[in-house]
């Protein structure tokens, strides 16, 4: 992945921009504050606070903001072979939640890019814009997913993924949250998601450990522990099963 600019804009007087992508070029543009007109292929879109906007590579946008209107957004033009498979059948206009880790992630990158040419750290940046990517493309697909699984499942799919990392995570946890019975939110989560409270909350800490076992140097015993493994041996065993190599092995050949 390649990043051309970021950064940020607030406009609170009459304003008006156009951007053509170029190929292999997207524009990510997400606004934080007030409202806009987009034109997107000649087609307008009234934008809040929320609002994701993507341009692909060959698509022109143009941007408005009217007298009485004050518009903020947080912007980035990349390019990559990555994001274009992850990213070229997302609907252009998405509405997502104002996730403090993509405002972070957003706002860390601006500040690095705004460092002195010969001060920036191009590892770090890359680092940044890559978590970012992945960041806004859950977001996305969390978003779209919306339409398919109630908003409650969804709450506690959500608690799951917040919360499945800690040591002793119990479902009588995530029953409480929601404001049903075990019982209930057992059989809903099955329904809608096809799998168990407890299969996905380890999905989520083999997930965590993974990543983990890429970008950290700890024990594989403190990445179970971290992880919310009780033990080495059940995570070993989990671990085993689900990718056909022992946690030793796969990540001797990370």
């Amino acid at each position: 992945m390649k990043l051309r600019f970021c950064g940020y804009s607030f406009h609170n007087q009459k304003y008006h921009t156009y951007h053509m992508s170029s190929e292999l070029c997207y524009l990510f543009r997400l606004q934080t504050e007030g409202t806009a007109i987009v034109k997107i292929n000649k087609k307008n879109h009234p934008v809040k606070k929320g609002d994701l906007l993507m341009i692909k590579p060959n698509e022109r946008y143009e941007l408005y903001v009217n007298e009485e209107q004050t518009s903020g957004d947080l912007h980035l033009y990349c390019e990559g072979n990555w994001i274009h498979d992850h990213f070229k059948h997302m609907p252009p206009l998405i509405s997502i939640s104002m996730d403090d880790l993509i405002l972070q992630l957003w706002h860390h990158l601006i500040i690095e890019e705004r460092r002195p040419y010969i001060e920036r750290n191009h590892s770090l940046t890359d680092h940044l814009l890559s978590a970012l990517c992945i960041s806004l493309e859950r977001e996305m697909n969390r978003t779209d997913n919306v339409s398919k699984h109630p908003f409650i499942v969804m709450k506690m799919m959500r608690f799951v993924e917040e919360n499945a990392t800690k040591q002793n995570f119990q479902v009588q946890e995530l029953a409480d949250s929601c404001d049903l019975s075990i019982s209930r939110c057992v059989h809903l989560f099955k329904e809608h998601t096809g799998m168990t409270i407890i299969e996905y909350a380890q999905s989520i800490r083999l997930s965590s450990a993974i990543n983990q076992m890429k970008y950290t140097t700890n024990t594989l015993e403190s990445i179970a522990l971290n992880c919310g493994f009780s033990s080495y041996s059940y995570f070993h065993r989990l671990f085993t099963r689900k990718y056909q190599l022992s946690p030793r092995n796969y990540r001797s050949q990370l």
